[in-house]
């Protein structure tokens, strides 16, 4: 399923489910603070809180933030740090986690794309640093397949440099030339013309850095190594989706030149193209602690607990004449995780998913699914445990009253 996709069918708010795994730690607004009540800056603001019942979506805040993360941000807020320091030992420590060269981070993927793009134009040279995205001379070229161009592929042509489209390896190599810097993958195109291993051999070849968006590609954890392995020089990560780090961090990592490189392109470096993308020291802390509990996770409890939640909700709307439900899981590389399908006869319930998914949204609480014209789709990986059921009874309900 595509990022892009993904946006046009949804529906809103927070989360409910299983005991165990990915959301069992997730905070339980249940239970009241011992300290008593808590300012409610929803409130407020006038903001209505939502239940995620779909995606890691960044117009929905991606994804929340685990407990490990939120200490790592507020124990490291009292403090000031060398902020170079600070992205030299948590990028080693990232490295070190995900066994490559150099790692850093950045104010999210589409920010790893420019740095990496940035990277592989200036090198560490100094000047061209300055001029970027303005250098003299014919523009900088970056080679993407026809099929993976995408809203996302904004951030290579920020830093002045040109798109080549190319089919297939062959027009690939054909297409390399002097001005070449970078051949760029977009991991979760629905086609691809070339293979991941065609594609980095082609570019290596001709010397040609490559990198790879990966954005929402976990789970599975082990595609945090996967790319790598291939050849691709330079793999980022979202740190706000299934990582569950701050929503506006990201993950770039790979070669060490390249990533020495990006740092340069980037904050706190005081003039260079990457400067409003700055990182605070606490979204650093954080991404550290997210990837750290990501790894150590036990992933099968986790995706365990994921098809229960599936059963559930399913059990609940079952019990409806003619609806019937299906665990799906959608075969990735985004997204890879399992959902609820739920299906009815619209002449015996009178109610079509779209409205359904109207109705869930501006309800109380406010709860955003997926679906299409035949079928409405219940996203678990993002709900509480409290939410679970919340979930089930408000679809229950509106189904129902459309009998």
């Amino acid at each position: 399923m595509k990022r892009r996709d993904i946006i046009k069918g949804l529906s809103i708010l927070p989360l409910v489910g299983g005991s165990t795994g990915w959301a069992a730690s997730l905070h339980d607004t249940s239970k009241p603070s011992p300290e008593g009540p808590k300012r409610d800056f929803f409130k407020e603001l006038g903001v209505t809180p939502v239940i995620n019942a779909g995606v890691t979506m960044t117009f929905l805040s991606g994804s929340l933030m685990l407990p490990e993360v939120l200490e790592a941000i507020n124990s490291t807020s009292h403090d000031f740090a060398n902020m170079y320091e600070l992205q030299d030992k948590v990028g080693a420590k990232i490295a070190e986690m995900l066994h490559v060269e150099a790692a850093m981070v950045t104010s999210g993927a589409a920010c790893a794309i420019l740095l990496g793009t940035a990277a592989a134009i200036t090198g560490t040279d100094h000047e061209k640093i300055k001029q970027l995205p303005n250098l003299p001379g014919p523009r900088a070229e970056v080679i993407m397949q026809k099929s993976h161009r995408y809203l996302f592929d904004q951030a290579v042509t920020t830093t002045g440099a040109k798109i080549i489209d190319v089919e297939g390896a062959e027009e690939m190599e054909k297409a390399i030339n002097e001005r070449t810097v970078m051949a760029l993958y977009f991991n979760a195109a629905g086609k691809s013309s070339i293979s991941h291993s065609d594609f980095v051999a082609v570019a290596k070849r001709h010397n040609i850095p490559t990198l790879l968006d990966a954005a929402a590609d976990v789970p599975p954890v082990e595609n945090l190594f996967k790319y790598q392995k291939i050849g691709f020089d330079l793999v980022t990560f979202s740190g706000g989706k299934m990582i569950r780090g701050p929503q506006s961090a990201g993950l770039l990592f790979g070669r060490k030149d390249l990533i020495t490189a990006a740092r340069l392109n980037h904050s706190p470096n005081e003039a260079p193209i990457g400067r409003p993308m700055k990182v605070n020291k606490e979204e650093m802390f954080g991404m550290y602690a997210a990837l750290k509990a990501y790894l150590e996770r036990d992933h099968k409890k986790e995706w365990e607990d994921w098809l229960q939640r599936t059963k559930r909700i399913g059990s609940q709307l079952e019990s409806l004449q003619s609806v019937k439900i299906e665990t799906v899981i959608d075969p990735g590389p985004a997204n890879a995780f399992p959902s609820l399908k739920v299906t009815w006869d619209q002449t015996k319930i009178k109610i079509k998913p779209e409205e359904v998914l109207v109705a869930l949204k501006n309800g109380t609480p406010s709860i955003v699914a997926n679906g299409k014209d035949d079928h409405l789709t219940i996203g678990v990986v993002l709900l509480r445990p409290d939410q679970v059921d919340v979930v089930a009874g408000r679809v229950k309900s509106i189904l129902q009253q459309a009998i």
